[in-house]
């Protein structure tokens, strides 16, 4: 069956600064992100990817396009891969909102949650869940498929395809452009990668592992 390209989208302002921007009309990547963007399309771009698939927001659609130009495909706008829909917390910052009592149920329980006016966590794994399982069916088994979304739903989908608990979808890291390998068929699914950044350099992780690690979850950890 299939097996699949997950992207993280590139860096953005919001990311830097620690603020949610949800579905927010007019979040681009900074330079950072469209470095980053480019790195990816040199990476992937030998590979025999038959589809490119992007949430329909803006940072997901410019982290595609460089390598979309260099194979010559459509980006096609998927409304499963989209962010994970924050509801009121749309924009707000981050240390904001851990000021907040619901703070601590969405970080312990994240399967019982709900965004106030917005989707539960729940309901994004399944959604991310029918979107791949869709695209499966419509691939041929050899079919190399790239999907670029955001950091908690492919965090949650990998999750799932690991047998993972919901609640525990965070012990995972997916950092700014990142690349995650997924193989999924009727009889199961492995992760054959998971957040293989361009971006951290092997030399930094070894010389120093705390900065690295604090590289990663900067731009990984309920950063959407």
């Amino acid at each position: 069956m299939p097996t699949f390209l997950l992207i993280r989208h590139g860096e953005t302002d919001y990311n830097k600064k620690m603020h949610l921007p949800g579905r927010l009309p007019g979040v681009h990547l900074n330079q950072r992100g469209r470095q980053q963007a480019q790195l990816v399309a040199e990476k992937l771009a030998p590979l025999p990817i038959k589809a490119i698939y992007a949430s329909p927001l803006e940072r997901t659609l410019e982290t595609a396009e460089p390598l979309a130009n260099a194979l010559k495909l459509e980006v096609i706008p998927t409304p499963g891969l989209l962010e994970t829909d924050p509801g009121e917390w749309q924009g707000q910052s981050v240390r904001k909102l851990r000021r907040l009592k619901v703070w601590r149920p969405l970080q312990q329980s994240p399967s019982l949650f709900r965004f106030p006016g917005g989707e539960s966590i729940v309901e994004c794994q399944n959604r991310m869940v029918a979107t791949i399982e869709s695209l499966r069916q419509r691939h041929a088994p050899e079919d190399l498929v790239a999907c670029f979304s955001h950091s908690d739903p492919l965090k949650q989908l990998v999750a799932f395809y690991l047998g993972m608990p919901l609640d525990s979808f965070q012990r995972l890291s997916v950092s700014p452009s990142s690349i995650t390998v997924l193989h999924v068929s009727e009889s199961g699914a492995q992760v054959i990668m998971l957040n293989y950044s361009l971006d951290l350099a092997w030399d930094v992780m070894f010389r120093s592992p705390k900065k690295a690690v604090k590289q990663s979850l900067a731009g990984s950890r309920r950063s959407p």
